[in-house]
C-alpha cells in the first residue's frame, strides 16, 4: 500500500504540473481526494493490515493528503494567474464607453391626469381635500339630497360593506363619488371654501368604459353671492387649460339630486376639433364633467345657512378625461398592469 501511495504521488504531481484552468484543477482535486477518489480507494484497505502497519500507514497518507492539497492549492493559483494574464492580453475594453442603463419607470396616464387636474385647480385657488373610501350612508347619500327612497340611489349600482345600520349614519358603503368630502369639509370649516376632492369611487359596473373602481375629482366653491356664470367660467378655464386654448364649452341642462340647477358640461371633441368625427358621433362635442348649483338641503345637513351662502360643485372621471387626452379607446387597458401600455406616456 504505501507504494501505491508513493506511485500515486509520482502520477498527481505530474498532472498537476499541466493542470491550466480551474475546471481541471477541480477535476483532479475530485480524482485524487474525492471520496471515492484515488487515496480513499487506497486507504479502504487499511483494515486488513496489522496495528503497527496501519500506524504506519496512516502517517504516510496524511502526510501524502498534505502534499496533494498543497499542489492543488498551487495549480489553482497557477491557473487563475494564466487565466488573468489571457484576459489581460485579450481584447482590450473601452471603459470610455458609457454604461447600460436601466430603463426608467413612467407616471401611468391616470396619475398623470389627475395630478394635472388638480395642479390645473390649484392655480385658480382651489385647495385639495382628501376624505375616506369607506364613507357611510349618511355622508354619501343622505347629505347630498339623497334619502332612503331617492331614486337616484339606483344609479350609484353601490358596494355595501356592511349592511347593517349604524346609529344615525346608516350602513357603512364604499363610496360612489367624492362628494361625501365636500359634506366633511363642510362641517369642518366655515365659508369661503374653494377645494377639490380627488379619489378612489366604487361602483357594480364594468365594460368598456366602466370598471368597478375607478378615480374622480370634484370641485366645490361656497361663498357669498357665488352665481352660475363664475361656474361657466371656473369650468371653461380649466378645460382651456385641460384641453388646449381651443377648447370650447357648452352647458346642457341635466339633474343631480345635490345640485339645481344642474347641468353637464361639453367640450369641443378634442380629435376633430368640432368638425364632427366617429369619436364624438359627429356632433362635435364631448361630455366630460356634471356641474350646478349647490342645493340649499345639502348646505343645511352641513350646517350652512342657504339664505347667506350660495356655491356650485362639479364632478369629473379621471379616466374618462385620461382616454380623451391620450386617445385610449378601452379603459380596462389602464387597469392591466401592462409596462408595454404604461411605457407610452
Amino acid at each position: 500500500m504505501q507504494e501505491k501511495l508513493t506511485a500515486l504521488l509520482e502520477t498527481a504531481r505530474g498532472e498537476l504540473a499541466t493542470a491550466a484552468t480551474p475546471e481541471s484543477v477541480e477535476q483532479l482535486r475530485v480524482k485524487y481526494l474525492g471520496k471515492k477518489g484515488a487515496l480513499s480507494g487506497i486507504l479502504g484497505g487499511m483494515g486488513r493490515l496489522a496495528p503497527d502497519e496501519r500506524r504506519a500507514l496512516g502517517e504516510k497518507a496524511n502526510a501524502a493528503k498534505a502534499e496533494l492539497e498543497t499542489w492543488l492549492q498551487e495549480a489553482a493559483a497557477r491557473g487563475e494567474a494564466q487565466a488573468l494574464e489571457a484576459e489581460l492580453n485579450g481584447p482590450r475594453l473601452d471603459v470610455t464607453l458609457p454604461g447600460r442603463r436601466r430603463a426608467q419607470g413612467r407616471r401611468h396616464p391616470v396619475s398623470q391626469t389627475l395630478e394635472d387636474i388638480c395642479a390645473t385647480f390649484a392655480r385658480l385657488g382651489f385647495v385639495v381635500e382628501q376624505g375616506p373610501e369607506i364613507e357611510t350612508d349618511w355622508y354619501n347619500f343622505e347629505a347630498l339630497n339623497m334619502p332612503a327612497d331617492h331614486p337616484a340611489r339606483d344609479m350609484q349600482d353601490t358596494f355595501y360593506v356592511d349592511p347593517t345600520t349604524v346609529a344615525g349614519t346608516g350602513p357603512v358603503v364604499l363610496r360612489t363619488h367624492t362628494s361625501g368630502t365636500q359634506i366633511r369639509t363642510m362641517l369642518r370649516q366655515k365659508p369661503p371654501v374653494r377645494a377639490v376632492m380627488p379619489g378612489r369611487v366604487y361602483r357594480k359596473d364594468s365594460d368598456q368604459t366602466h370598471t368597478p373602481m375607478f378615480h374622480q375629482v370634484e370641485g366645490l366653491l361656497v361663498d357669498e353671492k357665488v352665481t352660475f356664470a363664475e361656474l361657466k367660467g371656473t369650468l371653461a378655464a380649466f378645460a382651456t387649460a385641460f384641453f388646449g386654448p381651443a377648447t370650447r364649452t357648452r352647458f346642457r341642462p341635466s339633474f343631480f339630486p345635490f345640485t339645481e340647477p344642474s347641468a353637464e358640461v361639453d367640450v369641443s371633441c378634442v380629435f376633430c376639433r368640432g368638425a364632427g368625427c366617429r369619436v364624438c358621433k359627429q356632433t362635435g362635442w364631448l361630455e366630460v364633467l356634471g356641474s350646478g348649483m349647490v342645493h340649499p338641503n345639502v348646505f343645511r345637513h352641513a350646517g350652512y345657512d342657504p339664505a347667506q351662502v350660495t356655491g356650485f360643485a362639479f364632478g369629473m372621471g379621471v379616466e374618462r378625461l385620461a382616454m380623451l387626452r391620450y386617445g385610449i379607446d378601452d379603459l380596462r387597458t389602464m387597469f392591466e398592469n401592462d409596462y408595454r401600455f404604461v411605457a407610452q406616456f
